[in-house]
């Protein structure tokens, strides 16, 4: 094999190599979604708030949009003093961009909060995610979003 070969060959391989599975990223996706999800239930604000990037842009229904870590922390404080108030979801799909750095994923929530009458009601939503793979390799939430799901499936 001569020199120029092998240089193409080395160079071929290392560009096979340094793709993205976008497969394996999308699992992994999934998964620190439902982990993210476990954690809300829990009362570990630090936590919940460490998968939202610092930048980060919540757009709740019926509310202005939330932007920054700190405002994300505030209306985290603010929903605990909810009486009743759980959340929890599910991802349904996860797409990780070729280049490996952003992903957008399809989930459905659940928010409960006790009504006027202290009794929990219970509201389905359709919502939408952005990631962004950090400098450090983990994904952080970018963008969430959801609103109320009208079919009220789960």
């Amino acid at each position: 094999m001569n020199k120029i070969t092998l240089l193409f060959s080395l160079m071929l391989a290392m560009a096979c190599s340094s793709r993205t599975d976008t497969h394996a990223e999308a699992d992994k996706l999934m998964q620190l979604s439902r982990d993210w999800s476990l954690t809300a239930g829990t009362d570990s604000l630090e936590k919940t708030l460490s998968y939202w990037a610092a930048d980060a842009l919540v757009m709740p229904p019926d509310a202005p949009p939330i932007k920054g870590r700190d405002a994300i922390r505030k209306m985290l404080e603010d929903t605990k003093k909810i009486p009743g108030f759980k959340i929890s979801w599910e991802p349904i799909q996860a797409t990780v961009s070729e280049s490996g750095d952003l992903a957008y994923m399809v989930e459905q929530n659940q928010v409960t909060v006790n009504d006027s009458l202290g009794k929990p009601f219970t509201t389905f939503n359709k919502a939408i995610t952005i990631w962004r793979k950090e400098p450090d390799g983990t994904w952080k939430n970018v963008v969430d979003m959801w609103s109320p799901d009208p079919s009220g499936k789960k």
